[in-house]
C-alpha cells in the first residue's frame, strides 16, 4: 500500500509545486494542463495544472488546480506532515515554510519529547515539522 498526498489549488498549483521544490529538491513530473482536454474550462484556465507531481526517492506530492466552479477550502482538510532526522533541517524546512505563511505553533520541544512545530505556507497548506533527534 502506498498513500501519497493530493493536494488542489485555487489556479497556483505550478507556483506552490515550484516552492516545495526549492524546500525539499526533488522534479516536477507529469505535469498536464487543461490545454486540449475536451473539459469545461475557461480559455484563460487552459494553462492551469490539470495534475502533476513533485517527486523525490524520499516523497510523491500530487497536485491540481481545481476547475474555477469548484469551491476550494484552503488549509483546513489536508495537513502535511514532515519528519526529518536533524533539528537544524526541521528548522530550515519550517522557516521556508512559514516565511510568508503563518506559525501556528513554533518549533520547540513537544509534549510527546520531540521537536515539532505547525504552520501554514503561503497557499493555504498547513505543514507539520516532527524531528525525533533534537
Amino acid at each position: 500500500m502506498k498513500i501519497q498526498p493530493y493536494i488542489t489549488f485555487d489556479g497556483n498549483c505550478q507556483q506552490a509545486l515550484n516552492f516545495y521544490q526549492d524546500v525539499f529538491g526533488g522534479k516536477i513530473v507529469n505535469r498536464e494542463t487543461y490545454a486540449n482536454k475536451d473539459i469545461d474550462v475557461p480559455e484563460h484556465y487552459r494553462d492551469k495544472l490539470q495534475h502533476a507531481e513533485l517527486k523525490s526517492n524520499s516523497f510523491n506530492l500530487m497536485g491540481y488546480d481545481a476547475a474555477p466552479d469548484t469551491p476550494v477550502t484552503n488549509g483546513t482538510t489536508v495537513s502535511m506532515s514532515v519528519n526529518v532526522n536533524d533539528k537544524s533541517e526541521a528548522d530550515k524546512v519550517f522557516d521556508k515554510l512559514s516565511s510568508k505563511g503563518k506559525i501556528h505553533s513554533p518549533m520547540q520541544k513537544s509534549s510527546w519529547g520531540e521537536y515539532y512545530g505547525r504552520c501554514s505556507d503561503e497557499y493555504g497548506v498547513t505543514w507539520m515539522i516532527n524531528c525525533s533527534n533534537n
